[in-house]
């Protein structure tokens, strides 16, 4: 059996699979391609009125890759509404070696010097692969995932993969789009340029939500 580094990592991204475990405790790897892939258009986030107040009134501050492996442990952690979640020991290693990379994200909320939600995800290109978020305090993940819009639209970005969708995701404006339409849309985002770090005004609500496209 090949063993998955993070060059073989980012080799599968390319053509459009990842990688998952079946629970955190499986010390196993499986590669993933669904036939339907949820994507977050960079355009058509939906942020409601309360998040947007959410945001104004920057309840959280937002950080962009200060603490990724408490990120991708917080993802990881069984929660009362959680009970399993598919990260393991090998993805969180296999992760936090592309994060060295420059390859791998994470944005923040923090309030009174807590991490409270996040999210983290691979980038290749103009291509943004979520992978998981979490929350500890109302909002704080769908807060980071308007950052994160903010910035990928600032960086140039052309695709937000969500890989799968959900109930949640959906009230965010995440779409389907067949295996067939994404591997259309995949090759074109891989090669174009983009810079994530681009964007840096996090502090200032009015430009974050414009740039997401709900100012």
């Amino acid at each position: 059996m090949t063993t998955i580094t993070p060059k073989i990592l980012l080799q599968a991204y390319a053509v459009g699979i990842f990688p998952m475990a079946e629970t955190a405790e499986d010390s196993a790897l499986y590669w993933v391609e669904p036939e339907e892939r949820g994507i977050i258009p960079l355009r058509g986030l939906r942020v409601s009125h309360s998040l947007r107040k959410q945001v104004r009134r920057q309840t959280f501050e937002v950080r962009v890759d200060s603490a990724f492996s408490e990120v991708i442990d917080s993802c990881a952690a069984k929660t009362k509404t959680r009970k399993l979640t598919w990260i393991n020991t090998r993805i969180r290693t296999l992760y936090n070696q592309l994060h060295k990379m420059g390859h791998c994200h994470s944005v923040e909320c923090w309030r009174d010097g807590k991490l409270v939600g996040g999210l983290y995800g691979v980038r290749i290109g103009a291509a943004f692969f979520g992978e998981s978020m979490f929350s500890r305090e109302t909002d704080a993940s769908k807060v980071a995932l308007v950052h994160l819009v903010a910035r990928l639209n600032a960086g140039g970005f052309r695709l937000l993969d969500a890989q799968f969708m959900n109930p949640h995701l959906k009230t965010l404006g995440a779409i389907v789009i067949s295996k067939a339409d994404y591997k259309e849309l995949l090759p074109s985002a891989l090669i174009a340029p983009a810079d994530f770090h681009r964007f840096t005004q996090d502090d200032d609500p009015a430009r974050v939500l414009e740039l997401a496209g709900s100012g």
